[in-house]
């Protein structure tokens, strides 16, 4: 009995040897993701108006989104589609801007962030439709609180405005807007120079109306969404012609010297022709309201702009947001090109 204990005993310990002894369970290596090097248009399902503004490199994306504000914070514009979004403003109900919130632009101006906005009361009458401005000392602006500056207009000539943005040149900085003359109810491009970022001094002069047979498919006759581009010695006024809900919506182009008086019509000079347009074959329509920013290498200009998927869709959230490079022409002017295809794949900014 003894003997078949030891044996026993001894049993276990060369099993307990073996098991020690035994080749671990094969795990295989975590491969990380390869890193691509295109996108693909639309960059989100949803998104008119689109902005974007650049600081300390990184990108805060806006678009219309009617009863509230939100920014997107990326380092990288094409990983836009897995950023998060942040509501950083909801208008109080009942006032004069709690409804129909429309193209937010974002800006920092003077160590603060402003957004400029159109809205007017909360319902389905368009008409009161005006420009607001909103003010945050948050060095983010997804943080911190945003304080109502009111509207932004000229005095004595408060009438319908949307679609503000700002071109800062010759050491000043000017308003540019869509508006109505207060006759008609055809939409202009006025500009008038700001004595803060909340603040319109002197009158508004007009810069453009719809004039050529692109600009006037409608009714409404339309120019808005004004966005500045700058290259070399011009200063390039890119906006939007034509009913936003017509398939012919379209980019048109007005040019003035980088050290012009952009008060002066004269200054500019406007393309015959625009300058972006729908292309059905590549499923772009409606391709407009646009804004512009830089690669992270500095080295690209990059046109952002919205476009519906499919002909007739109208005015609404189906206008999705898409962006391609800008290449430039030997006397100097932009090409947008033509709309690059849905699902196609593009090489991301420079730098991403």
């Amino acid at each position: 009995m003894r003997n078949s204990t030891l044996y026993f005993l001894a049993a276990l310990s060369l099993a307990g040897c073996a098991r020690k002894e035994s080749a671990p369970a094969y795990v295989p290596p975590v491969v990380p993701p390869a890193a691509t090097t295109t996108f693909q248009n639309p960059l989100l399902a949803s998104g008119p108006d689109p902005w974007v503004y650049q600081k300390d490199g990184t990108y805060y994306y806006m678009h219309t989104l009617n009863e509230r504000l939100a920014i997107w914070k990326t380092a990288k514009m094409s990983d836009l589609r897995t950023t998060p979004s942040t509501v950083v403003w909801t208008p109080p109900l009942g006032g004069n801007a709690s409804g129909n919130l429309w193209a937010p632009e974002l800006y920092y101006f003077d160590g603060k962030w402003y957004i400029y906005y159109s809205a007017g009361p909360a319902g389905t009458n368009l008409g009161q439709q005006r420009t607001w401005v909103l003010e945050n000392s948050s060095a983010d602006p997804t943080q911190g609180t945003w304080v109502d500056k009111g509207r932004i207009f000229c005095a004595n000539e408060d009438y319908w405005a949307i679609d503000g943005t700002v071109l800062e040149q010759n050491g000043n900085r000017y308003f540019i807007w869509s508006g109505h003359n207060g006759i008609d109810g055809v939409q202009r491009l006025y500009i008038a120079r700001m004595s803060n970022p909340w603040t319109l001094t002197g009158p508004r002069v007009e810069l453009s109306h719809p004039e050529y047979s692109w600009e006037n498919v409608g009714p409404p006759y339309v120019n808005e969404g004004p966005e500045i581009l700058k290259h070399g010695t011009n200063t390039f006024l890119v906006y939007s012609a034509s009913f936003c809900g017509t398939d012919q919506y379209a980019l048109g182009l007005l040019t003035a010297s980088s050290t012009a008086d952009p008060m002066l019509p004269a200054s500019w000079q406007k393309s015959t022709q625009p300058v972006f347009a729908q292309n059905p074959a590549n499923r772009a329509y409606a391709t407009g309201h646009n804004g512009f920013f830089r690669s992270k290498d500095g080295q690209e200009d990059w046109l952002i702009y919205h476009a519906n998927s499919n002909p007739g869709e109208g005015c609404v959230e189906k206008r999705n947001p898409r962006m391609q490079k800008v290449t430039w022409n030997a006397d100097g002017s932009p090409n947008f090109g033509v709309p690059v295809a849905s699902g196609v794949d593009i090489p991301k900014p420079g730098g991403e």
